[in-house]
C-alpha cells in the first residue's frame, strides 16, 4: 500500500496547509489526477498523485499543517510501476522539478495534542498550535463546525487581553502573510534605500491608452504602458536591474517584471518573465492574466519569484505616493499613484490636467541619485509624451 507524501513544491518551500481534498476514501485515482489542493507561503498548488489505485486512507484534514515528505493519502489496489514513493527527496510535484538529493529538509514534529478541557469538539493538531501559540484557552473558545468541532475561524475570533483589561483580535502571521513579512523585513534590514519622486502629466497617456483600444480585442491597460516605459528605462539604466550578491553587484541580462497584486490572501507579486522581449500589448496581457490567476489563488510558486525589478500600481487604492519597500533581493521598485485632475501649467497657461506620482524607491549601493533620477525621468518622459516614446521602442 503506497503513501503518497507531500511533495518538494520547490522554491525551499518546507511546510503546505490542506485547503480542499478532492477525493474520499474509497475513490479510485489515476496517474496525474489532482487529489488535494495545499497552501503554502507563497500560493495554492493544486497537487497531482502520482501513482493509480483506490484510495484507503487521507493524513490529514482541511486546516492541518504538514511538512514536506510527510504522508498525505495511501493508495491500495493498482499502483503505476517505476513510482518512488518513500526514497530520495520524496514525491515531486509535477512541473516544479526536485532538489539536489544532497538537499537537508527540516521536517516539523507533529505536536502532541493539547490537555483537553471541558472536553472541546475535535480538533486539528494546526489548530491545537495556533491556539497554543496565542496563548488561547480552547475550553473557553466558542465550537461553529459540526458536532461542536472547534475550527482555525473560531481560534482566530477568540479575544484575549492586550493592555490593561483591553480586548483585541490577534492574527498569527503564517502563510503568505508571513512570507510577505519576512522578505519586507529582511529588505529593510539589508538595503540602504532611497527615494526619488516627479509629478507627471499623464494626460498624453490616457488619450494614448484610449486610442490604442479603440479597435482591438487586446486592450492595453495603462499598468501596461507603464510597464513598457519602466522595461525600456531598466535597458537604459542595466543598474537598476541587478543585485547584490556579498561584495559584488550583478548585472543582470533577462528582465524578469514583477507587479504588486493585492488579493485575498494578502500581498503577492506575480513575475512577468523576459518582459524586455515582449511587445506593450503582450506585456499588458501578461500582468493581466497573472493579476486574474493570483486573485483565483492559483498561481504557482514559480510564478512569485525569480523578479529583477517591480512595478507597484498603489494608485489603485486612491493614494498620491509611497515610499514602497524593495522586494528583495531586487535593485529597486517603481510606484505609481493615481491619476487625478489637477492644476498644472503648460506653454506658460495655467490649465487642469491629468497629472500621476512616480516614486522610485532604489538600493543606493547599486547607483547614485544620477542613475536613478536619470531613470525615472525617462519613464516620466514617457508617460507625458506616450506617442513619441512607443514609436522609438
Amino acid at each position: 500500500m503506497p503513501d503518497f507524501l507531500l511533495p518538494d513544491l520547490g522554491e525551499g518551500l518546507t511546510e503546505a496547509a490542506i485547503l480542499n481534498w478532492h477525493v474520499a476514501i474509497g475513490d479510485t485515482v489515476k496517474v496525474d489526477q489532482i487529489v488535494v489542493e495545499v497552501e503554502t507561503a507563497k500560493a495554492a498548488v493544486e497537487v497531482p498523485v502520482p501513482f493509480a489505485g483506490v484510495v484507503s486512507a487521507l493524513h490529514g484534514e482541511p486546516g492541518q499543517l504538514l511538512p514536506v515528505g510527510a504522508p498525505l493519502l495511501s493508495v491500495g489496489g493498482f499502483a503505476e510501476p517505476g513510482v518512488t514513493t518513500s526514497s530520495g527527496s520524496g514525491n515531486v510535484l509535477i512541473g516544479y522539478g526536485t532538489a539536489p538529493t544532497t538537499r537537508r529538509k527540516r521536517v516539523r514534529r507533529v505536536e502532541a495534542p493539547a490537555p483537553k478541557a471541558k472536553a472541546p469538539g475535535v480538533i486539528s493538531p494546526f489548530v491545537r498550535k495556533l491556539a497554543s501559540d496565542n496563548g488561547i484557552d480552547l475550553a473557553k473558545v466558542t465550537a461553529t463546525g459540526a458536532d461542536g468541532i472547534i475550527r482555525r475561524a473560531d481560534v482566530e475570533a477568540a479575544l484575549k487581553p492586550t493592555a490593561k483589561g483591553a480586548k483585541g483580535k490577534r492574527i498569527p502571521l503564517t502563510g503568505i502573510r508571513k512570507a510577505v513579512a519576512d522578505k519586507l523585513t529582511t529588505s529593510r534590514r539589508e538595503i540602504p534605500e532611497a527615494t526619488v519622486w516627479v509629478d507627471v502629466d499623464a494626460s498624453g497617456l490616457v488619450a494614448a491608452r484610449a486610442a490604442l483600444n479603440a479597435k482591438t480585442d487586446r486592450p492595453v491597460s495603462l499598468l501596461g504602458l507603464i510597464a513598457r516605459f519602466a522595461v525600456a528605462g531598466l535597458k537604459k539604466y542595466p543598474e537598476l536591474n541587478s543585485r547584490v550578491e556579498g561584495d559584488e553587484i550583478v548585472l543582470l541580462d533577462e528582465i524578469h517584471l514583477g507587479f504588486a497584486a493585492q488579493t485575498d490572501r494578502g500581498l503577492v507579486v506575480p513575475v512577468v518573465r523576459d518582459a524586455g522581449e515582449l511587445s506593450t500589448r503582450d506585456l499588458s496581457a501578461a500582468i493581466g492574466d497573472r493579476a486574474r490567476t493570483a486573485r483565483d489563488g492559483k498561481l504557482a510558486p514559480a510564478d512569485l519569484t525569480g523578479g529583477t525589478f517591480t512595478v507597484n500600481n498603489y494608485g489603485v487604492f486612491g493614494v498620491d505616493g509611497s515610499a514602497a519597500i524593495i522586494n528583495h533581493p531586487e535593485a529597486a521598485i517603481l510606484g505609481i499613484g493615481r491619476i487625478i485632475d489637477r492644476p498644472w501649467v503648460v506653454d506658460g497657461a495655467l490649465g487642469v490636467r491629468k497629472v500621476c506620482e512616480l516614486t522610485l524607491a532604489f538600493d543606493h549601493r547599486v547607483c547614485d541619485g544620477g542613475t536613478a533620477g536619470g531613470f525615472l525621468r525617462f519613464v516620466a518622459d514617457c508617460v507625458e509624451s506616450p506617442v513619441t516614446a512607443l514609436g522609438d521602442l
